[in-house]
């Protein structure tokens, strides 16, 4: 199938990342909700037109969201935000940062499926060129481009 949503499927996100099993089901879907609606859209006017690989690819959102909010194999969420650029032992200090990488990019680089979804997606982030008029779609101001 390469048109429409993708329904997530809890047992079948944890099959792929069982990592995750102490999330809750809800939870998960909650998760899933957010990835859907703010980093990759679920539709079909989708960029990702194979529900296939929409479908891997909001999982690894779900996870991603999941190990920065709920944590992984039962262990709480770390409150560091970023790569741990330096740790010590005596007294413990561990500085983050969240540099080496532009923009978005430093918050998909926090996990191991972040990076995996960032690498995956790399195709789609690059301009799109759409042909058409040179006028802006629907102007209609005072400038004289609607004059003929």
């Amino acid at each position: 199938m390469t048109t429409g949503v993708v329904v997530f499927d809890p047992a079948a996100f944890l099959v792929r990342y069982p990592e995750f099993a102490s999330v809750s089901a809800p939870l998960l879907q909650a998760y899933f909700d957010e990835a859907a609606m703010v980093y990759l859209d679920n539709t079909e006017a989708s960029r990702v037109q194979q529900i296939e690989q929409r479908s891997v690819l909001l999982n690894m959102l779900v996870a991603h969201i999941a190990a920065i909010n709920a944590g992984v194999n039962g262990q709480a969420a770390s409150p560091l935000v970023g790569r741990i650029a330096t740790a010590t032992e005596g007294s413990v200090t561990v500085a983050t940062a969240m540099d080496g990488v532009p923009g978005t990019a430093a918050w998909f680089m926090q996990t191991k499926y972040g990076a995996s979804y960032w690498q995956a997606t790399a195709a789609y982030r690059t301009m799109q060129y759409v042909p058409g008029s040179s006028r802006p779609g629907g102007y209609r101001g005072g400038s004289g481009w609607d004059q003929q």
